[in-house]
């Protein structure tokens, strides 16, 4: 009895196989793992520079909520983006690495979670937020007295999240929206993932900690 011999694929074949299997792999990364995106402003100063090149994982949000002190990614809830932080992948290369997650992508904004569902946020006592009363310690802050003038108190709906810069002078997040449809808030479904890793540029490349500002108010 004569084995069979298994017939190979001519090069070409292989390697278009190759490919599609690399670009559906990438898809899936993407979608459930991991995906690239830039910093379009200077809402997230010191923590977040313009241009920076950040990963944005999606793996802690599978089976748990999102946490008071995370930076995340969400989708622009009605024109908070102007013309200029809009902007996206501007060649058919780009265009394509942006659909399988390797081009940072852009129509994206970037704020770190104040508040979440049930929360009474209020700024400000003593120039300084609290947390269901629990006063904010933040030294991740630009300037810690740009909004020590400032005054809003608001309950975060169920489901949704109230997000502020870093840069609080010069950031266009929640409280600038509060006449907006939704008060501000954002959808937790609007999330995309939690800011993970910087990977450009180098001199600054690293993982994104979360400082323990929000400890004492989430009771430890």
């Amino acid at each position: 009895m004569t084995e069979t011999k298994k017939r190979q694929l001519p090069v070409w074949q292989e390697s278009i196989l190759l490919v599609l299997t690399a670009m559906v792999m990438a898809v899936v990364v993407k979608t459930f793992f991991l995906q690239a995106f830039y910093i379009p402003s200077e809402s997230m100063e010191p923590t977040m520079l313009v241009n920076d090149k950040i990963l944005v994982q999606k793996v802690s949000y599978w089976g748990g909520d999102v946490k008071r002190g995370d930076i995340v990614v969400f989708d622009d809830p009605g024109s908070w983006l102007g013309p200029d932080e809009s902007q996206r992948a501007g060649n058919v290369v780009q265009k394509a690495l942006e659909k399988v997650g390797l081009f940072p992508t852009g129509g994206h904004l970037i704020k770190r979670v104040i508040g979440v569902g049930g929360d009474t946020v209020e700024c400000c006592t003593d120039g300084k937020l609290t947390v269901n009363g629990v006063q904010l310690d933040e030294p991740y802050l630009l300037d810690e007295t740009a909004t020590k003038d400032e005054t809003f108190e608001v309950k975060v709906k169920k489901g949704y999240l109230w997000v502020m810069g870093d840069n609080r002078g010069n950031s266009s997040d929640s409280r600038a929206h509060q006449a907006d449809p939704g008060g501000g808030q954002v959808s937790e479904k609007a999330v995309v993932g939690k800011a993970w890793v910087r990977v450009w540029p180098l001199g600054r490349a690293g993982f994104i900690k979360k400082p323990s500002t929000f400890d004492a108010v989430n009771g430890k």
